[in-house]
């Protein structure tokens, strides 16, 4: 996965996430997450992608909008980034 992809794919999931907050899509981060973990996208990286779009958002964002976006995208950055704390301590556990 490109950054270009993991970006553009990370956006629109986000996207559609934040109106609706259902399951089906909070589990495309989860899924999301998945795929940067089998394709080398560091957490790091995955972060740095996280906080590009909430800004873009957030600079669409009116004021009385903030709170509902900030806890929007921590529910979002959470389940995007479960496989990389499952692998982790998996790899922890390992040792």
């Amino acid at each position: 996965m490109t950054r270009e992809a993991a970006s553009r794919d990370y956006r629109a999931a986000f996207l559609r996430y934040l109106p609706r907050r259902d399951e089906a899509a909070l589990h495309t981060a989860y899924e999301l997450g998945r795929r940067a973990v089998a394709e080398g996208v560091s957490l790091l990286e995955l972060v740095r992608i996280h906080h590009e779009v909430l800004l873009d958002v957030l600079q669409d964002s009116g004021p009385e909008d903030l709170t509902d976006v900030a806890t929007g995208a921590s529910e979002f950055l959470v389940e995007a980034l479960a496989v990389h704390e499952m692998a982790q301590r998996r790899f922890a556990g390992g040792q």
